[in-house]
Order: C-alpha cells, then structure tokens, then sequence
C-alpha cells in the first residue's frame, strides 16, 4: 500500500448514498470533500468547512470546474469553539474529518461538534497522522490510534471499522446509535 492516502479508494469504503449530506470538517481545498461529492451525486450534498477562505475558494473554483458546484457548499467555519460549523443541530449523515485533529490541542470540542450535527445513527469518519510518521511534531498535537478510539468511545461512537490507510495514516469509521 502506498503512503499517501488515496481519497477516491476511501471513499468506496463508505456506507455512502446519494441522498446523504456530509459535512467535510477542516476540508482545506477539497482532498476529500470533491471525492465525496462525486460519490454523492446527483442529489447528495458536501457541506465543506474550513478556518482558511483561501482553501474555501480554490475549492469552490474546483467545484465548479468539475461540475460539482451544485453537490459542495463551502462554508467558513471555527470548529474549535463550541457549535463553530454554524450547522444545525441533527442536520448530517455523515460528519468526515481527515488530518485536523492532530492540529488542535482540544480535540473534545470539534468531536462534539460532530456529534451535535449528526444524525442519530449517523457516521463519523477520522482519518489522523500516526504520531511518529508526522513530518514535523513542533507545535502540533498528534494523537495515537489507541487514544483517539478511546475519546471517540467516551463521546458515545461505537467503532464499525478501522480503515486500511497504509503506515503514515490511521482511520476509523464509527456510528452514533440509533437513539
């Protein structure tokens, strides 16, 4: 397996139908987020949230050339305060964050934030750098597999499965209950 994470061949390990919303927590511009979007098409929805407007943009330009425009909406978001994506309550099928974790010290903020926004019985999906393979750890909080699995348990997500990412990456699809 290569050590680079291949966004089109994640996203065919998703319960993924094309009636589902997922917001794309932290989705810079749009690694995962246009993947997602042409697996939702025609009538799913990628709300794409990030801190920088600069990814925002180049994503939404890239939205438009490849004919996603009317599947990704951008949207400025501060996912370390509390309700920082500005999404409603229950509004989300799936909540999928890739390599924003490690970036934040408080990483109980943007996981409750995930559950507030998802549905009862609705997925979240963490894609996290393995402490040691992360280039450069200054000023950065990395997280191990072990930990991350438990602070997701605690928030109430049960494991559905762990994601074959290569050595430099860690993944988990988890699920909140039903009620």
């Amino acid at each position: 397996m290569p050590s680079f994470i291949n966004p089109q061949e994640i996203v065919k390990l998703l319960p993924l139908t094309n009636e589902m919303t997922i917001a794309d927590f932290g989705c810079g511009s749009g690694y995962f987020s246009l993947a997602l979007a042409k697996a939702l098409k025609p009538s799913g929805r990628v709300i794409a949230l990030d801190i920088w407007k600069p990814a925002l943009e180049t994503l939404e330009f890239r939205a438009k050339l490849e004919g996603l425009f009317n599947i990704i909406e951008t949207k400025w978001a501060n996912l370390e305060i509390p309700k920082g994506s500005g999404l409603p309550n229950n509004s989300c099928d799936l909540v999928f964050m890739s390599n924003i974790l490690f970036q934040v010290k408080d990483k109980k903020v943007i996981i409750e934030e995930a559950k507030r926004v998802l549905k009862p019985g609705g997925y979240l999906v963490v894609i996290e750098w393995v402490p040691e393979k992360l280039p450069n750890r200054e000023a950065l909080f990395p997280i191990s597999k072990e930990d991350m699995l438990s602070l997701l348990e605690q928030q109430g997500f049960s494991l559905q499965r762990e994601l074959p990412l290569g050595i430099t990456h860690y993944g988990f699809l988890l699920k909140l209950p039903e009620n």
